[in-house]
């Protein structure tokens, strides 16, 4: 011990507990002053790095409480001109704005040190007055337009959009399918209903509720506004243990480190922001309860359907099974809640690459430093490889590089990137609900409907009648997710002793040691406590679980709000699109008249094609090669990425089409002069050697592609390898 001599075990326990109390109480002090703070500024926000306001949302047409800043790069951090600008778009679902970018090691932090500029789309505390979710949406469009506008030539912006700003960011690229390029979806739900018996509690709320008239009534008592808090306080109730002891504890039992953590995360949790209740409603209405977006069932204000298959940016999905919120079957269940077949992905020009975390939960998909050392930045530094991928679903595999790879100079940074093909079956693996639980959720919807009408009807214009003028300012304000913080800030007389106290408890802090007994006691009655309310936790799940389907399942519920099974299960998939269907036809009639049509580079892009489809995945080495040869074109023959992106996606297309037929017409491709067909191969071989020497399959077709050139398979190959390798 230091400061004083030991009195025995019980005292220094005693004494650590007494001075871990009050120094537990004024860390509450300051994350009280800290939110009074928050509440008094215009613009609040956590964003760890300095930025410009380029568009403010106030001024546009349709006003909404969004904006585009310019994220300025920390000093020591250059940015390319020349490479592709990101845009961050925060999650507005009830908490403060700048989850994005609250750390250096964060998505906008690794876009900046990847040189790409880096823009964030944030919002303000307060919606504007007659702001509506689809007034946010082609706000995000126009500021997507605007950074597109910025950088010319560098690629269409790649949009990351957080939780809530996930569908948002889904739903303006399906109606404004030309104005993003890549999408990369951080723990955003698109399925609601999606889900695994035994998890996933929080999809049964709705229906525990009886619908969405709580959300009306909650609009009705706040004037029109709808508290962020209450979305903030459903998120927590998903994990009490951690809510009401494991949080507090840690930062009680670890006070001498873990304050200024606490107080960071603290700033951004406890800052809750308000929305429309307009805005609310529709969310509620349309993706909570009524789970409409991947069935095609939204429609905009001037009856445009929003058909998600209209996407045409790569869509990159990252998700973890450690996450009660967005589970991966919510994460990903939309894809063949739009596609019945693999072919139907492919034949819609879409390419979906998904990740799945082990552990890290919600909250850390955006803020665990580690997650974004490694998963973000291994996306941010490959999205021009994902961008040019042909359609289908893939995988996105991360390792760390050992000495056996081939070509480590390819390899950006300590993991290798590689994008493993994969069916719509790997999709439904990952688990979802069977016909009869989409029954039960359809039967949700039409008791929220009923409940809704009723209630607007009877119970709204009462309520609004008698709600005094000031109740909702009132009705925030004693909100106990506000009244935790503010009670024990300086408002509070009794907190300026805790302060005194504390600053000369600092002077004289004396830790117990680790070996105390009382302390390990301590630690095992905690250890007790949590594992209590855990406990508690999953048996009202397992409560709720059961009484959802036991309530929602009966057959007369269903009968009388006009259920018939089996209209219901065709119902419940997105219509067949005759416009859609058209051009698919049209593309298909164009892409026959390509067999034998090209030169060079589609002789090689095929080839390229044909063996990769036997060798199963790609990585980013053939992808940096590709980079290279591409940089290196003759000067007469220059190829946009762009441009190169939709050769690749045509050559693919061909092969899907019919692979024999495709092969067959190389040779017809190839240019005549035998130096410049030579330099094609070397091309190719140098392409597929990128990722080592290939096996099996692979090595078969590359034989048979260096054959369609004239060439002896095992010489060149050998050769090329050895030059790349030089």
């Amino acid at each position: 011990m230091s400061g004083s001599q030991s009195l025995g075990p019980a005292h220094d326990y005693l004494l650590d507990a007494w001075q871990r109390s009050v120094l537990f109480l004024d860390v509450l002090r300051q994350r009280g002053n800290i939110y009074r703070e928050q509440q008094e500024k215009a613009a609040p926000n956590v964003l760890e790095f300095d930025a410009e306001v380029v568009l403010d949302g106030r001024k546009l047409a349709r006003p909404v409480n969004y904006g585009l800043v310019r994220i300025k790069p920390p000093k020591g951090v250059k940015i390319d001109p020349a490479k592709r600008p990101f845009v961050v778009v925060d999650p507005r679902a009830g908490h403060g704005p700048g989850i994005g970018g609250m750390k250096t090691d964060s998505e906008i932090g690794v876009a900046l040190e990847n040189g790409h500029p880096c823009y964030f789309i944030g919002f303000l505390p307060e919606p504007m007055p007659e702001q509506t979710t689809e007034d946010v949406w082609n706000a995000e469009a126009e500021f997507i337009r605007e950074v597109a506008r910025r950088h010319p030539g560098t690629g269409k912006p790649a949009v990351i959009g957080n939780c809530q700003a996930g569908w948002q960011t889904m739903i303006m690229a399906a109606t404004h399918p030309d104005i993003p390029g890549p999408l990369l979806l951080a723990g955003a739900p698109l399925s609601y209903w999606a889900g695994v018996h035994g998890k996933n509690p929080m999809r049964y709320t709705g229906g525990m509720l009886g619908g969405t008239w709580l959300t009306s009534l909650s609009g009705d008592l706040g004037e029109g506004t709808f508290d962020g808090a209450n979305l903030v306080a459903n998120f927590e109730k998903l994990d009490p243990a951690n809510t009401f002891f494991e949080k507090p504890y840690n930062v009680y039992s670890k006070v001498d480190t873990e304050a200024e953590r606490f107080l960071d995360f603290e700033t951004w949790w406890g800052s809750p922001v308000l929305l429309n209740a307009r805005e609310m409603q529709w969310i509620a209405d349309n993706l909570f309860v009524g789970n409409k977006l991947t069935d095609g069932e939204i429609r905009t204000s001037d009856g445009v359907q929003i058909d998600l298959r209209n996407v045409k940016s790569p869509i990159v999905v990252f998700c973890s099974w450690g996450d009660n919120i967005t589970p991966p079957q919510q994460a990903l269940g939309w894809i063949t809640d739009l596609y019945g077949t693999d072919d139907e992905l492919i034949a819609n020009g879409q390419t979906i690459v998904y990740s799945v975390h082990g552990s890290v939960g919600h909250l850390g998909i955006f803020v665990s430093g580690k997650v974004a050392t490694r998963e973000h930045d291994e996306f941010t530094s490959s999205m021009d490889m994902i961008d040019l991928m042909p359609p289908g679903l893939y995988e996105a595999v991360i390792e760390e590089i050992s000495d056996d790879d081939a070509h480590r100079e390819l390899i950006g940074g300590d993991y290798l990137f590689r994008l493993v093909p994969r069916t719509l079956d790997d999709i439904r693996a990952l688990g979802g609900n069977s016909p009869e639980d989409d029954l039960k959720f359809a039967a949700v919807d039409r008791v929220s409907d009923i409940n809704r009408r009723l209630y607007e009807s009877y119970m709204g214009p009462l309520v609004r009648a008698v709600t005094p003028p000031g109740f909702g300012d009132w009705a925030r304000k004693m909100h106990p997710n506000r009244v935790r913080f503010s009670i024990f800030s300086d408002e509070n007389p009794g907190m300026r002793l805790v302060a005194e106290t504390a600053e000369q408890v600092r002077k004289d802090r004396q830790a117990v040691s680790d070996d105390n007994f009382f302390a390990a006691a301590e630690k095992a009655m905690a250890s007790t406590i949590s594992a209590s309310l855990s406990a508690f936790g999953a048996a009202r799940d397992a409560m709720t679980e059961q009484l959802f389907h036991m309530t929602y399942g009966s057959p007369m519920l269903q009968a009388l709000v006009g259920l018939d099974p089996k209209d219901e299960a065709s119902r419940r998939k997105p219509e067949r699109d005759a416009l859609r269907e058209q051009v698919q036809a049209r593309k298909r009639e164009e892409l026959e008249a390509k067999f034998e049509t090209g030169g060079a580079l589609e002789a090689a892009l095929r080839s390229i094609g044909y063996i990769r489809l036997g060798q199963g995945q790609v990585d980013e080495r053939g992808f940096a090669m590709i980079k290279q040869l591409h940089d290196a074109q003759p000067p007469g023959r220059p190829r946009t990425m762009e441009q190169l992106k939709e050769a690749v996606r045509d050559q693919y297309l061909l092969l899907k089409i019919d692979q024999k037929r495709a092969v067959a017409a190389i040779p017809k491709l190839l240019p005549r002069d035998p130096e410049e067909r030579a330099s094609t191969l070397r091309s190719i071989q140098r392409i597929i050697f990128a990722t080592g020497e290939p096996t099996g399959e692979a090595k078969r077709r590359l034989a048979e592609v260096e054959s369609l050139f004239g060439a002896k398979a095992s010489k060149a190959s050998k050769k090329e390898d050895d030059d790349v390798r030089a």
